[in-house]
């Protein structure tokens, strides 16, 4: 296993461990104030150790891990499962996660009150 002395950087270690499924999308989320840990919003560079708690938000679902070991490469998903401690909440279920309002293909773009009715809908 790779475990390694010192520190890694957040947006490598969540990519590492498969919680991203690029390096790209880590940082990304970082940027964007998606990933915390222990509490505080986290930079791409900012440094792990073991014990740390890391909170990845993903299409209204919160990844919550603690982190069990430091790794620097992406692995295969059962080592992966090894360097982490997963205490995220079970997902809700499909019929409660609010449906997405889709519109016809070609019906043209919408009326204001459709995109009202669409700024809405997206407010719940």
């Amino acid at each position: 296993m790779a475990e390694h002395e010192g520190s890694v950087r957040v947006d490598a270690w969540i990519w590492s461990v498969r919680l991203a499924k690029t390096r790209a999308l880590a940082a990304a989320a970082c940027k964007a104030g998606h990933v915390k840990v222990n509490g505080e919003r986290a930079k791409p560079a900012q440094t792990l150790k073991p014990g740390d708690e890391v909170r990845v938000r993903e299409e209204g679902y919160e990844r919550v891990v603690v982190v069990r070991q430091l790794i620097r490469k992406r692995v295969g998903a059962a080592v992966a499962a090894e360097c982490l401690v997963d205490n995220s909440p079970p997902r809700p279920p499909r019929e409660l996660v609010a449906p997405l309002f889709e519109r016809d293909r070609g019906a043209g773009r919408p009326t204001k009150r459709e995109r009202r009715d669409l700024d809405q809908l997206r407010r719940r």
